[in-house]
């Protein structure tokens, strides 16, 4: 090979770092975020991040050892960001102004953001530790703003359940403009910071749900035993003879009653969709005024969510791992779901439109999750009162 004039040398070397940015790392990182929340942790792989950068693999694994490592630098990124954001707030700065900046990066970084809801599990222990003291720092802040605009309540579990609100936006992907989000997220976390007493004696009521499954067969003795080991461990860690084990079979007998692990998910999502869907059949029932009956599929789901915690977090963080084909018949009972809740809030607020509606009832379901993961999903009348005060609140009723 005959090499370039020594004068043409610095041109071209200038030309090949122009096509690399400064800050691939960063370009990286963001591009994992969003691979581990469409895919999940363990379906994730690093070829798929490596192309929505377009670097090979080759190059990605000059930035990251491992894809434990990339996973482990988004989640350090994330909860960074938000704490760098809360630092620059003044100390007793007003709840708006604490809230503001959490708003805007969440709703900034949705794509991203959704995998750490369920998937910090797979973290290590060190890892763990560090983002839940990330996190907890936000909390404390955010209390503090609570406690001190709204002494009233358990300023803790309403600080926990606005950032639920403002979070739920990294979990669906409701189209709506990033300002028309910020704002309708922040009005919904400002309403439940405020939820008082009152509002939890307001929203005590009976929720009639369905017996829990009696498993009768082998088929649903499997089931029953699966989900709360997919529940603790998460899905891909959860071997077949586990699974064999828990019930009193072999490995190869469980291919007599499903063709694999994963249609064993299949059917745990499956069935919380329909237990769920059969709650609010119930609940809505003769229910004729659109405020009562969004105070009805509030206290319906938080029911749910007390009744069956397991079955509800295997049904939520594991059905990205399911094939498209598993997913679409649950695809389409989640949107007859939001559906119901669409139609009642527009009813019960006429000026939202379909994606406001929308978003807010994902909030709702946010605040649900993270006001049961605050009170360690400690079921009673109490408990389930106070998380429903907390939805309805989110929903600006």
């Amino acid at each position: 090979m005959v090499p370039a004039p020594r004068s043409a040398r610095p041109a071209a070397a200038g030309r090949a770092a122009a096509t690399r940015p400064r800050n691939r790392r960063q370009l990286v990182v963001e591009a994992a975020g969003r691979v581990f929340s469409e895919r999940g942790y363990h379906a994730a792989s690093m070829e798929e991040v490596a192309a929505k950068v377009g670097i090979t693999a080759a190059a990605l694994y000059r930035h990251f050892p491992n894809k434990y490592a990339l996973f482990a630098e988004c989640a350090d990124v994330m909860v960074d960001g938000l704490v760098s954001a809360l630092d620059e707030v003044p100390p007793g700065a007003p709840l708006p102004d604490v809230l503001l900046p959490l708003t805007r990066i969440t709703v900034a970084h949705r794509a991203s953001g959704g995998v750490y809801r369920w998937e910090a599990r797979y973290l290590n222990r060190e890892d763990r530790r560090r983002l839940a003291a990330g996190f907890g720092r936000l909390v404390a802040r955010v209390e503090e703003a609570v406690r001190r605009e709204h002494p009233l309540g358990d300023a803790r579990l309403r600080a926990v359940a606005a950032l639920g609100a403002i979070g739920s936006i990294t979990m669906h992907h409701t189209s709506i403009a990033q300002r028309r989000a910020e704002d309708l997220l922040l009005t919904s976390a400002l309403g439940v910071a405020a939820c008082g007493p009152a509002a939890e004696r307001r929203a005590a009521r009976p929720v009639e749900l369905p017996a829990h499954p009696v498993p009768r067969t082998r088929r649903a003795e499997i089931l029953a035993a699966s989900v709360p080991l997919f529940a603790r461990d998460g899905f891909a860690q959860v071997t077949n003879g586990e699974i064999a084990r828990a019930v009193g079979l072999t490995p190869s007998a469980l291919y007599r009653h499903y063709p694999g692990k994963i249609d064993i998910l299949a059917a745990a999502c499956l069935q919380a969709a329909g237990l769920l869907a059969q709650g609010v059949e119930q609940n809505l029932r003769g229910v004729t005024d659109p405020h009562e009956a969004v105070v009805a599929l509030a206290a319906t789901y938080v029911a749910y969510s007390f009744e069956h915690t397991e079955l509800n977090s295997v049904a939520e963080a594991e059905v990205v791992g399911l094939p498209a084909a598993m997913r679409r018949p649950l695809a389409l009972a989640q949107r007859e779901h939001i559906a119901v809740w669409e139609q009642q809030l527009r009813l019960a607020r006429p000026e939202l439109d379909p994606r406001q509606a929308r978003v807010l009832a994902h909030a709702a379901f946010g605040v649900a999750v993270e006001a049961g993961r605050g009170l360690r999903w400690r079921d009673g009348p109490g408990h389930r009162a106070a998380v429903t005060a907390l939805v309805v609140s989110a929903l600006g009723l």
